[in-house]
Order: C-alpha cells, then sequence, then structure tokens
C-alpha cells in the first residue's frame, strides 16, 4: 500500500514538473515570437546614437540653461518613461535629457564591461552624439548615484551640480550586497516572457500615472521584454567593486541636492541615515519625503519646486550670463 502511495506521489510530481516545463517552454516560444511586432509598433521617441559598437537612447524635450540629465536606477525598464512625471514639470524652462543605458528601454543590449568607467563613457558619448553638450545638472536615480558621483571627480567641467533622486551613493554599497539571486530568478521570468503571464503589472508602477494611453502601451511592451536584461544583471555584478573605485576618488565639490525617501521596500534599515551622513559630508542639502524609493514618480511636484528654488539659489555658479 505505502509503496502504490510513493508511486503515485512521484508520477504526480514528474507531471506537475512536466507540465512547469511545457509552460516555460510554451512561454518562451510565445514572448520572442511577439517581440518584433511589439518593437515594430513602439518605436524609440528619442534618438539611437551608435555608442561603443552599439546604439542607445537619447530622449529630450524642453529649452534653457542649464540641461538637467536624468540617469535611472537598476532595472529600470524604460527610463525614458519611468523620469516623465518629473521631467514633464521642468522642460519648460530648462532642457531636459535622458540617457538610456546599455540594455535598457530602446536601448540595444552591449554586452560591454558595466565598469564604471566605460558606462560613463558611454553615457557622455551617447549625449555628444545626441547633440547635448555640458554642463550639465545629474539627476541620479538609486544606482547610478555611483555614475553620478565618478563623473563629477573625472570631468569636474561638465558637472555643475548633482541633484540626487534616492540616490545609491557609495556608502551604501558597503552595506547592501547585490541581490544576486532574486535578480537572477527575476531576470529568468523576464526571459522566458513568463512576466506575460500578469500583463497589469507594470500599471502598479507610479510611473504610470503620468503616460498617455500610447505610452502606456509602451511602457508595458517594454517591462516584458526587457526586464533584467544582461547589460542589467552585468551592471549589478559590477556595483560593489564600482563603488569602491568611486569611494577613493572622495567626495566630488559640487553643489548637491539629495531627496531621500523612507526606504520602504529597500534591502536595509538605515538607507536614510547613511545617505544623510553622505550629503552632510558633502557639505549638500537634503530632503526627507515620506515616499517610496522612485521619489520622482511618487512625489515630482514637490521635488519638481525643490529643483527649481535649489537651481536659481546656484545659478550664478553654472548658468553663463
Amino acid at each position: 500500500m505505502i509503496q502504490t502511495l510513493l508511486t503515485i506521489v512521484k508520477w504526480l510530481l514528474l507531471g506537475l514538473v512536466g507540465l512547469l516545463l511545457l509552460l516555460v517552454i510554451g512561454s518562451t516560444i510565445n514572448h520572442r515570437l511577439r517581440i518584433p511586432g511589439e518593437e515594430a509598433a513602439h518605436p524609440p521617441p528619442g534618438q539611437l546614437v551608435a555608442v561603443n559598437g552599439h546604439r542607445l537612447h537619447v530622449y529630450a524635450e524642453g529649452t534653457g540653461d542649464p540641461t538637467l540629465v536624468f540617469l535611472s536606477g537598476s532595472g529600470t525598464t524604460a527610463p525614458a518613461l519611468d523620469f516623465k512625471g518629473l521631467y514633464r514639470l521642468l522642460s519648460d524652462d530648462y532642457r531636459t535629457v535622458v540617457v538610456e543605458r546599455a540594455g535598457y528601454g530602446w536601448s540595444e543590449d552591449g554586452g560591454t564591461s558595466r565598469d564604471i568607467e566605460t558606462v560613463l563613457d558611454e553615457t557622455r558619448e551617447a549625449l555628444a552624439s545626441a547633440g547635448e553638450s555640458p554642463p550639465y545638472i545629474l539627476l541620479p536615480h538609486s544606482m547610478s548615484g555611483l555614475e553620478a558621483v565618478h563623473w563629477a571627480n573625472r570631468y569636474p567641467d561638465e558637472v555643475a551640480a548633482i541633484i540626487g533622486l534616492d540616490p545609491a551613493m557609495p556608502p551604501i554599497y558597503e552595506i547592501m550586497p547585490p541581490p544576486r539571486l532574486k535578480l537572477a530568478l527575476v531576470s529568468f521570468i523576464g526571459r522566458t516572457g513568463l512576466l506575460r503571464l500578469a500583463p497589469s503589472i507594470c500599471l502598479e508602477s507610479p510611473a504610470a500615472n503620468y503616460l498617455t494611453e500610447a505610452e502606456t502601451s509602451a511602457y508595458c511592451s517594454i517591462m516584458v521584454r526587457r526586464t533584467f536584461t544582461a547589460d542589467m544583471r552585468a551592471e549589478v555584478e559590477a556595483t560593489q567593486a564600482n563603488a569602491q573605485r568611486v569611494a577613493a576618488e572622495g567626495i566630488p565639490d559640487v553643489p548637491l541636492y539629495v531627496f531621500i525617501s523612507n526606504g520602504d521596500g529597500l534591502p536595509m534599515d538605515n538607507w536614510g541615515e547613511v545617505l544623510v551622513a553622505y550629503v552632510e559630508a558633502a557639505g549638500g542639502q537634503y530632503r526627507m519625503l515620506d515616499v517610496g524609493h522612485y521619489v520622482h514618480a511618487e512625489a515630482p511636484d514637490l521635488i519638481a519646486a525643490e529643483i527649481r528654488v535649489f537651481l536659481q539659489q546656484h545659478k550664478d555658479s553654472f548658468i553663463e550670463p
């Protein structure tokens, strides 16, 4: 009797594994068949410029000085749309530019090293190829805080100020190791198209509140096609080494204003404390916000108003007379 039950359980488990395997195979085939049509249906809204053997997407709007350059956090699938809630409030008076790194949004996969120097070189080259010129005000979100700090140290004449959108500054990575297992799972779900089983997940992002119907369609399409690409995963793998290099360069001597979230959902309890300590050491300003990590999408009106005040306060140091 017991042997019979064990046999039944074994076959049930094998059947379940077989069904799951069929689901993954079927999902992957369906995913790959749909991608070309979705890419054709949602062309890039900005420019695709050749950089380091691949093309990066640069989206810009607005006129005026200074030029605000938005740099996305790790895994933000469509930065050009993710930042819209904020840059739409600033582009009437300033030039606003979003650079999508390799593997993000409408940018092509690069397969190049994700060390901080290569990432920065590609961003700078993309901006130049798109016709943008420094000095820039950098607005980094999350992981791109490393790029912003490195940029200001490496090319101080190009960076007039840094306005951090809950940025992960170098000391963050001394405490918070990259969640490699979790991200590998998310990457698998995206690569096999299993994310399509939850089509409304993109609408849960606060960024979706500021998109048109057509932009929402593009945003959701990119999310199912570009969730944790190989380049995104390579960035994560490089974060601690990059953070150590940037930390060794010191704190840049530029005006600094950082918006800090309440830390909800982040894998460390003292996120805000670490950022406050960094900003104070830099002699900068900060504003604590009772919102989640994507501060630019959850509190864009407040942040835009504060940015205008900050830029006015420092205009003599970075705006041509």
